[in-house]
């Protein structure tokens, strides 16, 4: 079989692999569902019939759930492989820049003032969208010296521990009866809480994912560095910039969706690399395809493997933290 032909036929084991998994999450559970249920639910969905008590559950709560998670999977995986890509490191991840720590402020936030599940959402998405916006600031302050990729890495720290010190405060003085169980479960990590109402970001979702995979090729370029791309007619810091802040976006919708999930972004984008090679071409689909598999496998793990659902980031960094000791021993066989 030629090396074309084998990448035709992973990409379409790729492109069906959500698919697969979507009919899987979406069945069991504690109450299982047969996919010919889940079609005359959709049809009375769509036509206005009337639905019994298992078919509204499913509708309003398992298909929503489902849906998300592959969302939040895409979002995390799409932003990590583009920071690895942009930042010319294998092992950086969404948070880079502190649209994690930001958007998990924002929330806390929101949840000392009280606020419902729609405004925390907003508070979040916020949240991680100015914690960028002041790395943005900082390094245009700091990139009058001296112009290096580094300036904004180190920018990026500050913000994160500037933001992660606001958390901080916010978990201190938060009323340890009520909020601070409340916040403190909300940054773990979890979908159990989403309605039919929270698919409104795919919205949100759909032009920054396409954005970036539109210009995936251009990361390619910049991948190999600033001075090579100028000289190809790359215009570096537009396109940097347009990376970052579609990252910052996908980012800071997954965690206002569904808290703050570690190793997505790091340990997928790698998994990917196996499967397609360092292609960027290429890499940037597989990583939304097997991101979103692999979230909604790990969601539906959270909800299946005990009585009491476990948070997401427990899950993740089970997976997540064995899969980078691996990276680190194949690192000699060049897998980076």
């Amino acid at each position: 079989m030629t090396q074309d032909k084998k990448g035709r036929w992973k990409m379409l084991f790729l492109l069906a692999l959500p698919f697969l998994v979507f009919l899987f999450s979406i069945s069991v559970g504690r109450y299982p569902v047969s996919i010919d249920s889940l079609a005359g639910a959709l049809r009375a969905q769509i036509s206005g019939g009337e639905m019994d008590t298992a078919q509204l559950a499913l509708i309003r709560v398992r298909l929503p759930r489902t849906l998300l998670a592959m969302i939040v999977g895409a979002s995390l995986s799409l932003s990590g492989v583009v920071y690895q890509g942009i930042f010319k490191n294998p092992v950086v991840s969404p948070d880079l820049l502190g649209a994690s720590n930001g958007a998990s402020f924002g929330a806390a936030l929101a949840i000392l003032l009280g606020s419902a599940s729609g405004r925390i959402q907003m508070f979040a998405f916020f949240g991680g969208v100015t914690a960028v916006a002041f790395v943005a600031l900082m390094n245009r302050v700091v990139s009058r010296r001296s112009r290096s990729v580094v300036n904004l890495v180190l920018c990026g720290m500050l913000v994160s521990s500037l933001f992660n010190a606001f958390l901080s405060f916010i978990k201190f003085v938060a009323d340890t009866e009520t909020k601070l169980p409340s916040i403190t479960f909300w940054l773990m990590g979890s979908l159990s809480s989403v309605t039919l109402k929270d698919l409104q970001v795919f919205w949100l979702f759909l032009p920054a994912a396409l954005l970036l995979l539109l210009v995936r090729w251009k990361v390619n370029i910049l991948s190999m560095g600033d001075e090579e791309a100028r000289m190809l007619g790359v215009n570096v810091k537009g396109y940097r910039w347009l990376i970052i802040a579609c990252a910052t976006a996908l980012t800071s919708l997954s965690v206002s969706i569904s808290g703050n999930i570690g190793w997505v972004g790091l340990v997928v984008p790698h998994l990917a690399r196996m499967f397609v090679g360092s292609n960027y071409n290429r890499l940037l689909p597989a990583s939304l395809l097997i991101g979103s598999a692999f979230m909604l496998l790990v969601d539906t793990a959270a909800r299946m493997l005990m009585t009491v659902e476990i948070p997401l980031s427990i899950l993740t960094a089970v997976i997540g933290a064995p899969f980078f000791f691996l990276l680190l021993v194949r690192t000699k066989k060049g897998f980076l």
